[in-house]
């Protein structure tokens, strides 16, 4: 199956697409940097990556889809989040960085069978609810464009009466839609990164879908190390076994082992990887892994605990990644996460490397959607496409 990615970033999304048995024949990103990142990837043949086309580097907003009309069987993406961040200004609508016109518009032209589109848990927030309704109904019904000049509420009405009171037709352009909160941590993550995730499939397939249930949980991470399971598997001396005092009650509460996985820790995704040094070099054969000095602890950004999934990295500001992306040592002190670290922490592979200077990398990873989040929400879709297929 075809896939076409908008506002494609380094490519995280894409690589669980791809990894979905979806190949891509259009990714649209903007930025240089992202797209020198794909570029230098698709050069190397990396993975799946080797099959990609050339990123189409443009402005969505100038681009016409139609030359994929009816080819591609899925488009995804992650329209920018900034709006809706609570990093942000928080100005929705207003805020000229609001992709989601363009990605309705993606929608509209090429008519694909289904869509995965990802943004900040910021959207879903009590202050944006009606625009966030507003979202969906626009990917319900596409072919129901905003007029020039018109309000986004004058056109929310025309789309909620259309909802309500018109008969809708196989012929009709129509998605049923599902939006989720997800944490990627739940699904094999070594991160606790919350995203709204939104699926719609073509209505006339009548295809019938439901987000995958979790697969790991913070209780069986407890429950092993409550056991030892989880330090002796790491060779962790007993003198360091020390469970997150945050949740010592709740590990107590817990009397049997859960039967889901544990989730994964910073010290699960790091295994292989040695203490970073200054002296790229002396790597151990790894890309990307340097070490970065600067990191500062203060209030509010204390870094990530070894024993439990990463704080949710960020892309930072004015070049400067935030204090979520370090790691907090058992002594006090904190040092940044190497790009490689980070990369496996957003779940990329140790061979797919990346493109520009240190904050330039960290805002391609702090931005990315975790591989195997994008890998299990995708495989799901996939499934159910190529079951109505052979119906």
């Amino acid at each position: 199956m075809h896939s076409v990615e908008l506002f494609a970033g380094a490519g995280g999304l894409e690589l669980g697409i791809s990894k979905a048995g979806f190949r891509p024949i259009g990714i649209v990103e903007r930025d240089r940097w992202c797209c020198d990142t794909i570029r230098e990837n698709i050069n190397a043949g990396i993975g799946s990556v080797r099959k990609w086309p050339e990123p189409i580097e443009s402005d969505v907003r100038v681009l016409d889809f139609r030359d994929f009309e009816s080819k591609a069987d899925l488009v995804s993406g992650g329209p920018p989040c900034q709006p809706f961040s609570l990093a942000g200004r928080h100005q929705a609508d207003a805020d000229q960085r609001d992709m989601w016109t363009e990605a309705v518009r993606a929608v509209r032209e090429i008519k694909p069978k289904a869509f995965i589109f990802e943004n900040v848990k910021g959207l879903t927030r009590a202050t944006f609810n009606e625009y966030f309704s507003y979202i969906q109904h626009q990917l319900r019904y596409p072919m129901i464009e905003q007029a020039n000049g018109e309000a986004w509420s004058d056109h929310m009405r025309r789309l909620e009466q259309h909802h309500s009171s018109s008969p809708h037709h196989d012929e009709d352009l129509v998605y049923n839609l599902l939006p989720r909160v997800l944490n990627a941590a739940d699904y094999g993550v070594p991160q606790r990164r919350e995203r709204v995730v939104i699926v719609g499939f073509r209505a006339d397939l009548n295809v019938t879908w439901s987000f995958p249930a979790p697969t790991h949980s913070i209780d069986s991470l407890l429950w092993q190390q409550k056991t030892g399971e989880y330090w002796e598997k790491h060779q962790v001396a007993s003198k360091d076994r020390q469970m997150a005092r945050q949740f010592a009650k709740r590990a107590d509460r817990i009397d049997k082992a859960p039967k889901s996985k544990p989730w994964r820790t910073v010290r699960d995704a790091l295994v292989g990887l040695e203490e970073p040094i200054a002296d790229p070099s002396q790597s151990q054969g790894f890309a990307d892994h340097k070490f970065q000095p600067g990191a500062k602890s203060y209030p509010g950004h204390t870094g990530s605990p070894l024993d439990l999934p990463a704080k949710t990295l960020k892309a930072g500001v004015h070049g400067v990644p935030g204090g979520e992306n370090m790691l907090a040592r058992r002594n006090g002190t904190v040092r940044y996460f190497t790009v490689r670290e980070s990369a496996r922490l957003q779940t990329f592979p140790d061979e797919f490397v990346f493109h520009g200077a240190w904050s330039e990398v960290m805002r391609q990873l702090g931005n990315a959607v975790p591989v195997e989040l994008a890998h299990v929400v995708a495989r799901h879709v996939a499934k159910s496409l190529k079951a109505r297929s052979s119906q």
